[in-house]
């Protein structure tokens, strides 16, 4: 049985250790955060033991399970890694990039598995796509949320956009060639609303918005590749691959001719994959647990996490400085 710890019982913390105590195979052996109020909420609400030092936790379990602010992420996750234990660590993965590259070098070290919780990867408009073919050329995403203050400690970009981030790197196969960007920051003192475009050596060109001040939800990706069109729905779980094919190729249900002309004749064909409803959450961490156990490759690794992490601080970067030249 693979005992658990968990780090940090604010809001997403007390989701993890309901569903880590719903997974199988596991023992969560309790918790630690140094807030008396959310600990005393925790143990009322799911009767898991708190532990009284980090330390104290880490020695008694197998995998830390680290949902903590990500202030704190760094010097947390070091204390788990020199002890040898396997580390699921919420996104983003670290508060500077420095951190970002010493967690992965530790992480190497300390030979271990380790996943970034990159929730995203395993939503189920998502996994829908299974094992289509993705060379997207045009990618568009939206992230749009309603005004919490819960989050704002951080950018719109390491609260949000880094979830976009991440699925686009996982889809462009290809090394960063240029980033710009522009925000502002409307409510809290980051930047609550922000675009970035990110170019790839590749010629893929991904435009990403987000917005923690909107009045309504939104988390869609749109991406545009030769003879497709691929629409995925996180936020309604829905997908939908519109892909141009010959005419002779079969035509199904929701297939139709069109005429591109010069008199040739392309069928569309319309695709609507069928999503398998699951718990994101759950699925992630079963999944970590899964690969320590049987010793299979994480799905989203340090190194994901960091990559990610490092195109949110350029985009940064370029917002700063895109400030300063309006500013002058």
């Amino acid at each position: 049985m693979l005992k658990i710890g968990v780090l940090g019982a604010g809001h997403l913390g007390k989701i993890h250790i309901q569903q880590w105590q719903e997974i199988s195979g596991v023992s969560l052996q309790g918790f630690y955060d140094p807030d008396d109020t959310q600990a005393a909420t925790a143990i009322s609400q799911y009767q898991v033991p708190r532990y009284a030092t980090v330390d104290q936790l880490i020695e008694a379990v197998d995998a830390v399970d680290i949902v903590s602010p990500t202030s704190s992420h760094y010097e947390l996750a070091k204390k788990c890694l020199l002890a040898g234990k396997h580390l699921f660590i919420e996104k983003p993965l670290a508060h500077t990039l420095e951190e970002g590259k010493e967690l992965v070098k530790l992480v190497k070290e300390a030979n271990v598995k380790c996943q970034v919780g990159h929730v995203e990867r395993y939503n189920p408009a998502f996994l829908a796509l299974g094992d289509q073919e993705m060379q997207p050329m045009f990618i568009e995403a939206h992230r749009l949320a309603q005004f919490n203050p819960r989050g704002t400690d951080v950018s719109v970009i390491l609260d949000l956009m880094i979830h976009d981030i991440d699925i686009v790197l996982c889809l462009v196969k290809s090394p960063v060639k240029r980033i710009s960007a522009s925000g502002v920051s409307v409510i809290s003192e980051t930047a609550d609303i922000a675009n970035a475009r990110i170019e790839f050596d590749n010629g893929c060109v991904a435009n990403l918005t987000s917005s923690r001040i909107s009045l309504k939800k939104m988390r869609k990706l749109r991406l545009f590749q030769r003879d497709a069109y691929i629409g995925i729905d996180f936020l309604e779980k829905k997908t939908e691959i519109i892909r141009l094919n010959d005419q002779d190729k079969q035509i199904g249900m929701m297939d139709f001719p069109i005429e591109i002309g010069n008199g040739e004749r392309k069928i569309i064909s319309v695709q609507m994959p069928e999503i398998h409803p699951l718990n994101a959450i759950k699925t992630e961490l079963a999944e970590f647990a899964s690969a320590i156990v049987n010793n299979k490759p994480v799905r989203v690794s340090v190194i994901d996490g960091f990559q990610a992490m490092d195109v949110a601080y350029q985009i940064l970067k370029k917002m700063s400085l895109h400030n300063e030249m309006h500013n002058v």
